[in-house]
């Protein structure tokens, strides 16, 4: 049976962070996962996963600056040093919460800027963070981002370019995270893309296309999806990575056979 996580950094908006804790428990969701957990204190969080029984099933690494339009820091090659702060950052979230899969963001390429030397970067970057978490038995994962809708200038926008970054870093524990909503935007053939990637697959994020609400919504037959990941031996969390239509809770339907108590 596949197993749901709630990105609460797009679900349960309609209330304050620390408050979707008890909302996705309520609903049914047993693992949440976010981009910044870093707007509360590692041990607060902790403490409102134990106290709602949650998991934390997906952190992203620091990003940068969100707010000024950072999406990650690992490829800025005069950003090395904030990046190795960054990763004892990571570090005491992952002890406090027990989080073991982390999202590493490369960053927004600027225009003219020198490729080959980002890339070389963020390889020496990622291989730094994934040594270092190796200890703590963590994941690295590393997501293309579609550059057509939402992030364009992104490092890498698809799956291909990802493994050959995840390549080139030699390390077990750098995986793809395959986000069925950039895949379909930018790739297309999900199924079969999917099962070609299966073995090096860290991480599943789910959102329908075009407009990034519930599965369901648009164009994705998400039950034969669903169903395909879970014949496909996928024992990892599934993050609901989409923008509600309307309240959260209101919408997750589509959901049921998956939620606990639903």
């Amino acid at each position: 049976m596949l197993r749901l996580s709630a990105n609460i950094t797009m679900l349960f908006t309609e209330l304050p962070f620390l408050d979707r804790f008890p909302a996705a428990a309520a609903a049914g969701f047993t693992a949440i996962e976010c981009i910044e957990p870093y707007v509360a204190p590692a041990d607060v969080i902790a403490e409102h996963l134990t106290r709602h029984g949650l998991t934390a099933a997906l952190f992203n690494m620091p990003p940068g600056n969100w707010a000024a339009g950072d999406r990650g820091i690992a490829a800025d090659p005069e950003r090395v040093d904030e990046f190795r702060a960054s990763i004892s950052t990571t570090l005491d979230y992952v002890r406090a919460t027990g989080c073991r899969t982390l999202h590493l963001m490369a960053g927004m390429v600027p225009a003219g800027a020198d490729r080959s030397v980002w890339t070389r970067t963020l390889v020496g970057n990622i291989r730094l963070a994934a040594d270092t978490l190796a200890a703590e038995g963590c994941t690295i994962v590393l997501e293309p981002i579609n550059s057509r809708v939402d992030m364009p200038g992104y490092f890498y926008d698809t799956s291909d370019a990802v493994s050959e970054v995840i390549t080139a870093t030699a390390c077990e524990n750098v995986k793809l995270l395959f986000d069925i909503y950039h895949a379909q935007i930018m790739e297309g053939d999900v199924a079969r893309r999917l099962g070609r990637l299966m073995p090096h697959i860290g991480h599943i994020q789910i959102a329908d296309t075009p407009d990034r609400h519930e599965p369901g919504s648009g164009e994705l037959n998400f039950n034969y999806l669903l169903r395909r990941i879970d014949q496909m031996g996928y024992s990892g969390w599934v993050g609901c990575e989409y923008r509600p239509a309307g309240r959260t809770a209101e919408g997750l339907g589509w959901a049921r056979d998956y939620l606990q108590g639903e």
